[in-house]
Parts: C-alpha cells; sequence; structure tokens
C-alpha cells in the first residue's frame, strides 16, 4: 500500500483504535512541542460527547474534566504543519509545493473538508439549535479541537523525510525521545492513525473515538438511503443523500414513496432527493405525464413541479437489440430548457440540434 493510499484509508477509517497508540501519541506530539505531558487523556465516543464534556456534562461513564488550562492546539498541531509546509515551500518552491500539494494531500481534503464541515456542523445543531450565544462558544470549542484522523491529507503531503526532516511516523509505543528532531509531526500522525478527533489543553487532553460507520458514493460524499451516513457509538449521527444533509426520519420514508408524495414536498431539495430514489422514469410512468414531442431519437416528457424547475426526460430506445431479442429503453434527464427530443439528447453529447447528426443510433 502506498503512503498516498494508507493516508486515504487512515481518513476512512472506522472503529475503535489502539488506545495505547494514542495515547503514547497524545504524549510524544507535546514533547515535540516542547510541552510536559499532559496529566490526563480522557477518551470520550464522539466530537458532540467531547464538546459536552468540556462544557461540563460528564460522560456516560460519569467521566468529567475541571481544570483543563489553555488550549494548546497551536503549538502542538499548527506550529508543527507550518513549520513542515514552510520547509516544502523552501525546497520546492511556489510551483513545486503546488505540485506536491496536488500530488498528495489535494484531493483528498476536497472529500474530507466538507465531513469536517458537516461534523461541525451537527454538533453545532445538537447543543445550540436556537441560541446564538450558545452557539459561539460551542463553535470555539471545535476550533480547539485537532482534526485527528481528518488530518490524513495534510499529513500525506508531509509524509516525506526529505520534506520535513522528520520522516513517516514511527511506533509512538516504542518510546521516542526529545532528541529526535522537532519540531515533529510524529506525534500528531500517530494520533491519526489511531483515533478521531482530539483537544489537548495544558493539563488534559480528551480523545475522541473514530466513527462507527461511514458511508459515502463514489464522489467522496456522504451518502446512505437506509440509515445514518457517518454514525458512532454514543449515538450521533448524520444522515446525508449524496453529500445533501437530510433529517433522518425523511431516509424512512423513502421505502413508502407515491407520487403523490413528491408532488406535496414542499422542500425542493428532498424533492429532487425524492426522485432520484424512486427514479424519474418511474414517477413519469406513475404520475400521468404525458409527451410533449416525439421525433426521429426519441420522445420528450415534462412534469411540472410546483415551487420547482420542470423535471424533463427524453425516452430513447436502443436500436441494437438484447441478447433475448428486446429493444432498451433508457430514460435521459436534460435541462428544463430542452423543448425537443432531438435537443435532448444533442444536449447529452454537448452539441446543439443542429450540430447533432449520428451517423447510426446505437
Amino acid at each position: 500500500m502506498t503512503e498516498r493510499t494508507s493516508w486515504r484509508a487512515v481518513a476512512a477509517a472506522t472503529g475503535a483504535g489502539d488506545r495505547a497508540r494514542t495515547e503514547a501519541g497524545v504524549r510524544l506530539a507535546y514533547r515535540r512541542a516542547g510541552l510536559p505531558e499532559p496529566e490526563r487523556i480522557v477518551w470520550v465516543r464522539s466530537p458532540l460527547e467531547a464538546v459536552r464534556l468540556l462544557s461540563g456534562t460528564p460522560t456516560e461513564g460519569g467521566e468529567t474534566v475541571t481544570g483543563t488550562g489553555a488550549s494548546v492546539r497551536d503549538a502542538v498541531r499548527n506550529r508543527p504543519v507550518a513549520a513542515a509546509r514552510g520547509r516544502l515551500h523552501t525546497r520546492l518552491g511556489p510551483t513545486g509545493w503546488s505540485e506536491h500539494w496536488r500530488s498528495t494531500g489535494a484531493d483528498l481534503w476536497e472529500t474530507t473538508r466538507p465531513l469536517v464541515d458537516r461534523v461541525r456542523t451537527g454538533v453545532v445543531e445538537a447543543l445550540a439549535p436556537d441560541d446564538r450565544r450558545e452557539e459561539t462558544r460551542v463553535r470555539l470549542l471545535l476550533l480547539d479541537a485537532v482534526l485527528g484522523q481528518h488530518d490524513a491529507a495534510w499529513l500525506a503531503a508531509f509524509d516525506d523525510p526529505d520534506a520535513t526532516g522528520t520522516g513517516a511516523a514511527p511506533d509512538a509505543s516504542a518510546g521516542a525521545t526529545d532528541a529526535d528532531s522537532s519540531p515533529g509531526l510524529d506525534g500528531l500522525a500517530e494520533v491519526a492513525r489511531t483515533a478521531g478527533w482530539w483537544w489537548p489543553y495544558e493539563n488534559v487532553a480528551v480523545v475522541a473515538e473514530r466513527p462507527t460507520e461511514l458511508h459515502r458514493d463514489e464522489a467522496g460524499r456522504l451518502d446512505r438511503g437506509d440509515g445514518p451516513a457517518l454514525a458512532y457509538s454514543d449515538g450521533f449521527a448524520l444522515h446525508a443523500w449524496r453529500g445533501l444533509p437530510v433529517p433522518g426520519e425523511f431516509l424512512d420514508s423513502l421505502a413508502t414513496l407515491t407520487p403523490a408524495h413528491i408532488r406535496e414536498e414542499e422542500n425542493a431539495e428532498l424533492r429532487r432527493v425524492m426522485l432520484e430514489h424512486y427514479g424519474y422514469d418511474r414517477y413519469l410512468e406513475e404520475s400521468g405525464a404525458k409527451p410533449v414531442g416525439r421525433d426521429e431519437t426519441g420522445v420528450l416528457w415534462r412534469v411540472e413541479l410546483p415551487g420547482d424547475e420542470d423535471v424533463v426526460m427524453v425516452e430513447v430506445v436502443n436500436s441494437t437489440p438484447e441478447p433475448d431479442g428486446t429493444s432498451r429503453t433508457y430514460w435521459l434527464q436534460v435541462p428544463p430548457t430542452m423543448r425537443t427530443a432531438r435537443e435532448g439528447v444533442a444536449w447529452t453529447f454537448g452539441l446543439s440540434a443542429e450540430e447533432y447528426e449520428p451517423l447510426r443510433q446505437t
């Protein structure tokens, strides 16, 4: 497994990690920052439980934290990362750094950043749904967090002995010493490989377990139609359909959809989810839609939806028969500006109706 693939697996890892390795990594990160090791390391089941604990609510096991001291995130995470980036930038130059970032962490960060934002939003919605002052306090606590496994994109970019001067993370449980090169990212990397978000303070470090479930589509977006797309062991969960946040109870209703339910949904985004789940072609067939145009390329169908753009589909028949002799029908969704089936089919090829001249229909 390449380092790039390895860090991608870190970002997507679920389930409990090795707590001994994590705690060794936390202590190493403090030492790398020139700080005394934390007096206590407290485990929680999710970022939500971490913020609740830091707000004074005991964990399910009765764990509490007081006298945490100030946040040391800047010393433990920000400065070492900035130093590693600075060394790379000096060695590679601006263009070289950009190329290096694109080839290592950029695409991973593109899929991880929305996940980080969704977790933060989910915690805020759970703890401060209608209180702006409380929302500010919760957001500030969230900014104290080191992202653990979700820092994988940055760690992938710096996982280069020649670039950072530190190399890939050793086994922190083996006992790295202060004589090792500094500032280093090995402690941060060890925690990232074995745990989720964590909160470093002068006297206490609070560490969250990784999620128990993570479901994404081929584009890396949170996506699941029959349960939470992201879930933690304490019940904190996020639901999504192809990246769109949706209520959990909304997903439960998809199993009993009807065309009438779809038409009655007032939220346009949720209605699109319903249509995707139900199937545009099935919806057209069962909603009493009528064709608005027919030509040699196919049939154009249009359905008006209150408060939203029309659903427009082109029905086309494959001219090459299947092995059993039947001809398969396909439905192509096209923009609502399409006025003829030919125009719609041409659009799928990036052409105008006048430019579309197929030699042979397939």
